[in-house]
């Protein structure tokens, strides 16, 4: 028999699988590590001991569970966080940390700038995105100006996919979903690479070779063999952003069809016809040629549950401040979180937006301030939904997914407050999980259909009415609206 393997790269953990031709998991293994924060908005990764580390742990953990002769594996597929900006040398060494995703702002001043020389609609228009801290163009103009240096001997820019797909393969690729967020350097319209709007960001031929995911990008070579285990010449595919793996694992394909990831952050993608255009949203290529799909995100939501772990309660875990919130009263007794502990990404798109408690009283507890918190992230996901809706595509069917599935209060306060029901799979394993089938797709083994059979749906998390969410629902989207300016103001 056959098998693939699966490798996801996340914001405080990986985790790969190897599976069988009938979606069987025969072995998993996952590896924590920390987000860098060098100063407020910013947040890393180093490339090597966190991405290409993780993935050697990896690949060797699983080899030794389970037992398997690396020639056995037969493709392997890879994701991580993303999208990133990680500039290496002609050798290929990184240059400095990788910088992440949205949560990541240091790039704000270059946003002003760019949209202030290119036009903001013009952007949008090509490019299918608004300039956000999420894309990495912008990122990239940051390294150019604060750290010439640096820029000056960057022969490549990759993202974390790219940068383990080098190491495997010593091939410098980028898939077009993972591409599209490099605005304003992608084309939407010609799924091309562009320097007519910002000739002078980078030039195109230091940016990777665009792929589709399941493309086969290379081969493991000698040395990456030698690493991790796997046998040389081992397919390796293109890869592409956790997000979009996340949502193959559980059978996002069909136009309508959308992904809810409980994760550090929620992540949405939801597959449709035709591409959305709306600067709230982020629009990329799915997947497979002349797929589309339609993404937000929020900036904190498992990162800000392990947060206030960290720092209130340090004594107990998640299952028990589970089910102490779960004793406080559905509206946390009419206290209201703000999650913007890093700024916040969709809808509002303000790197300057603060995290706060309103509404706190001496009856409060600990329970109800852990609540509040989880409301607070299912609250932002409804104004996400809300936004979706507005721009003519609300989904038909919504599956999560994600190691917050686990938490039955967070899964059923979002239920209640975006009224949506969601469908939970069987295995809530993830991206890894997703690299695994889009692995065994890429060489045939598997059909892109396969997937429902390979991970069916469990359970269905039906919405209920709550009057305390009815009430507080519009004041908690009112206390940001009246305190930006605060928010804005403050250092």
């Amino acid at each position: 028999m056959t098998h693939t393997l699966g490798i996801d790269i996340g914001t405080f953990e990986s985790k790969g699988v190897l599976v069988d031709t009938q979606g069987q998991i025969i072995a998993s293994a996952s590896r924590p590590h920390k987000m860098i924060v060098p100063r407020a908005g910013w947040a890393e990764h180093r490339a090597d001991e966190d991405w290409w580390g993780d993935f050697v742990f990896l690949s060797r953990e699983l080899l030794v569970q389970s037992g398997l002769d690396p020639a056995q594996i037969k493709a392997v597929a890879t994701s991580a966080i993303g999208p990133c900006m990680l500039p290496v040398n002609a050798k290929g060494a990184p240059l400095m940390n990788g910088v992440l995703y949205g949560v990541d702002t240091r790039a704000t001043d270059q946003i002003a700038a760019l949209n202030a020389q290119i036009g903001a609609d013009t952007i949008h228009r090509r490019c299918g995105n608004a300039l956000t801290s999420q894309q990495v163009g912008p990122k990239i103009l940051w390294l150019k100006e604060t750290h010439p240096e640096l820029y000056a001997q960057t022969a490549v820019v990759l993202s974390s996919t790219s940068y383990l797909t080098w190491k495997l393969t010593s091939e410098y690729v980028i898939d077009h979903y993972t591409a599209a967020n490099f605005s304003p350097l992608y084309d939407i319209a010609r799924q091309d690479w562009t320097d007519d709007l910002a000739p002078d960001i980078l030039p195109l031929e230091k940016l990777p070779r665009l792929m589709w995911s399941t493309e086969i990008a290379g081969h493991v070579t000698a040395e990456a063999a030698a690493e991790t285990g796997l046998a040389i010449g081992t397919p390796v595919t293109c890869g592409t952003i956790d997000a979009a793996a996340e949502a193959v694992s559980v059978g996002v394909q069909h136009p309508g069809q959308m992904m809810l990831m409980y994760g550090s952050t929620i992540f949405i993608i939801q597959v449709t016809a035709q591409p959305v255009h709306d600067a709230r949203l982020w629009y990329a290529p799915w997947l497979f040629p002349g797929t589309h799909a339609s993404m937000a995100g929020l900036a904190t939501s498992g990162t800000l549950t392990h947060w206030f772990r960290d720092q209130l309660a340090r004594d107990t875990d998640f299952p028990t401040l589970v089910v102490e919130a779960q004793a406080s009263p559905k509206g946390a007794k009419g206290l209201l979180c703000l999650p913007y502990f890093s700024g916040e990404r969709t809808p509002i798109h303000d790197p300057h937006a603060r995290g706060a408690f309103f509404g706190l009283n001496l009856t409060h507890t600990r329970a109800d301030m852990f609540r509040a918190v989880v409301e607070g992230i299912a609250a932002g996901t409804a104004h996400v939904l809300e936004t979706y809706a507005e721009a003519g595509a609300s989904p038909a069917q919504v599956m999560a997914v994600g190691g917050g599935t686990k938490n039955a209060l967070w899964l059923q306060a979002t239920s209640d407050f975006a009224a949506v029901a969601q469908q939970v799979c069987t295995k809530t394993v993830g991206a890894s999980y997703g690299n695994a089938f889009l692995a065994a797709v890429a060489i045939g083994t598997a059909k892109a259909t396969d997937i429902a059979r390979w991970n069916p749906n469990e359970r269905t998390v039906e919405p209920e009415a709550v009057p305390a969410y009815a009430v507080q629902y519009p004041l908690w989207k009112r206390l940001y609206a009246q305190t930006h300016d605060i928010m804005k103001a403050l250092p």
